[in-house]
């Protein structure tokens, strides 16, 4: 099994030789767990400068030190949603990070918390995720608007808000490609799909949310910078967030970006979804918690 960037820190902050060697290989596991050369390069010189001062006597004492280091550049947020009015959730990300069933997991989510919720299929690129969002629908117990492969994904956010308007509900949960013929159409859709909800439900109602892998890396800081771009990105949502790999990257997206965290899923069922709490995180990115 793979070991966890976590445990791999706790086994090199067991050698309590504080030498040239340690601090070399300190960054090099930094930019293998995903926190970019530059963000790695600064803790690990920072880090030197602290064990210099502080003189750290045991590993705890080290990874204390990396914490509080990493303190300020992660950060969680909950996207509000508030009670009696058409809230939207955006939900974004490239095919394959689990998009659907993350929003099913909050559609199960906002329904326990006694919120009315709808799902928009406007990802009408493939029949196979317009499908997909129906059944999840259906488990959950919640309304969808959809229209067929092809459709304007644009006109299926329209007549989901105004569905949402006439049957009061409260969080609108909105799918989106995540992949079309080229990049260009593909952020042209989701530009559009942007002005069709701005057009019709106040900004404070409304978040966008990207949906990253937690085990891609390099990967999640270039999907985010794309999206982010096309339309502006509120939070991320993690998935598999249970791995060993426990998305180290949105250290570096958080530096580059300044986007938090709202969510990490942790499992395939309905209710493995969890606000994302930034301490719990930490720990187990420097092996306190291992």
């Amino acid at each position: 099994m793979k070991k966890s960037f976590g445990a791999r820190l706790k086994a090199l902050f067991g050698i309590h030789t504080f030498d040239e060697s340690f601090f070399e290989n300190l960054e090099d596991a930094l930019i293998e767990g995903d926190l970019g050369a530059k963000t790695a390069m600064a803790v690990s010189d920072e880090i030197r400068k602290l064990a210099k001062s502080a003189k750290p006597t045991n590993t705890r004492d080290l990874q204390l030190l990396m914490k509080d280091l990493l303190k300020s550049k992660v950060r969680a947020w909950q996207p509000p949603v508030v009670k009696g009015n058409t809230n939207v959730f955006l939900i974004l990300g490239v095919n394959g990070v689990g998009k659907t069933t993350t929003i099913a997991k909050l559609a199960a989510r906002y329904k326990q918390d006694g919120y009315a919720v709808m799902m928009a299929a406007a990802d009408t690129f493939r029949a196979a995720a317009i499908d997909q969002l129906e059944l999840h629908a259906e488990r959950v117990g919640c309304r969808i608007v959809k229209h067929i492969q092809g459709a304007d994904p644009g006109a299926v956010i329209f007549d989901a808000l105004q569905s949402a308007t006439a049957k009061k509900d409260e969080l609108v949960l909105a799918d989106t490609a995540g992949r079309m013929h080229n990049k260009e159409n593909l952020l042209r859709e989701l530009q559009k799909i942007d002005k069709v909800v701005k057009g019709r439900v106040d900004q404070q109602y409304y978040h966008k949310l990207l949906v990253i892998d937690a085990t891609t890396g390099q990967n999640g800081l270039s999907q985010t910078e794309l999206f982010n771009q096309a339309i502006g990105i509120d939070a991320l949502i993690l998935t598999k967030y249970d791995s060993a790999a426990k998305g180290g990257s949105i250290v570096q997206i958080y530096e580059k970006l300044h986007i938090p965290v709202a969510f990490v899923g942790t499992g395939e069922r309905y209710d493995d979804i969890h606000p994302f709490d930034s301490d719990e995180f930490l720990d187990t990115l420097v092996g306190l918690s291992d």
